[in-house]
Formats: structure tokens, sequence, C-alpha cells
């Protein structure tokens, strides 16, 4: 069964930090270096506040077994990558890096992008410069703040990621 509902907020004397809580289980997570913000802005560092759906999970399949997962499944490649550039027709969408250099390589040296859960922000209708690549992702070890995503461990990745169905709804703020 499926998650109904998880809920993100930031963490007292924080707003770079907060806690994602589902089914009385709150976890700890980095937010964006901009807090969570209402009106998200490309580049403003925000994580943006309101509700979201999961789309599906890109993960790297040359690192991990395939997670279980309710959500569509997607192995990053190589040149998998997500456009960032709010001129293009393709902002905020995922796209080969061959074909746009305004984008955010999905297949990272580091392991933060080794599992991303796509969500729905800024999607139907896409609106430039509204914000884009927002993800929930692995955290830094520090828990460092994102440029806007929600990240946390990889052990409670694998568990929110059991559970979590595409009619889930992600509730941040």
């Amino acid at each position: 069964m499926a998650y109904e509902k998880i809920l993100v907020r930031a963490a007292a004397g924080d707003p770079r930090r907060g806690w994602l809580t589902v089914d009385g289980r709150i976890v700890p997570v980095a937010l964006g270096r901009g807090g969570i913000r209402a009106n998200k802005r490309e580049g403003d560092g925000g994580t943006p506040k309101g509700t979201f759906q999961p789309r599906q999970l890109w993960w790297r399949a040359d690192r991990h077994p395939r997670p279980r997962t309710p959500l569509p499944v997607r192995a990053i490649r190589p040149d998998d990558a997500w456009c960032e550039d709010p001129l293009s027709r393709h902002y905020n969408q995922p796209v080969r890096l061959d074909r746009d250099d305004g984008a955010d390589r999905l297949k990272r040296d580091d392991h933060l992008y080794d599992f991303i859960i796509e969500i729905d922000h800024n999607t139907s209708p896409r609106i430039a410069g509204r914000g884009s690549a927002v993800f929930l992702h692995l955290a830094r070890k520090d828990f460092s703040p994102t440029a806007g995503c929600v990240s946390m461990t990889k052990s409670a990745m694998l568990r929110l990621l059991e559970r979590l169905g595409p009619q889930t709804r992600i509730v941040i703020g």
C-alpha cells in the first residue's frame, strides 16, 4: 500500500534543514539554501512550497540494484540531464546532454543523484523561470543545503521508495 501523504517542514532555527514526516516516522532532510519559498524562482535556492506528486524514480543502475518501489523507474544514462535554461523550449524537462548545454547532468561523480525522485513541480503548465530540477535525492554527509531540492540519507530514501507511489501527495511547507 502506497503512502497517501508525506510532509516536509523546515526545522526551527534553520530554514535550510527540515523534517520529512510519514506514517509517524520523522526523517531529517536538507532543504534549499533559500529555505522553503512560496514564490519559487530559477536560481533562488528555494525549495518550492506546495503539494506535489512523484512522477518517477531515476536511479544509478551502475551503482545500486533496482530499488523496490511502486513508482515508474528509469536507469540514469551517461547523457541524461535536466534543462535549467528558462529560454529553452525544453525548460524543466529531461534532455540529452548533446542537445542542450544549459542542463544539470544526472550522472554525477558524487552520490547525490544515485536516486532521484522526480516531482511535478512547475510541470503543468511549465512556466519559464519558476524553477526546474526540483527533486528528492540523497543528502551530502554534512546535510548542507541543496539548490532547492529535498535531500535525505540513502537508508531513508530506500524506505521511502518502498511505499511512495504516483498518487502520494508530497506536501512541502
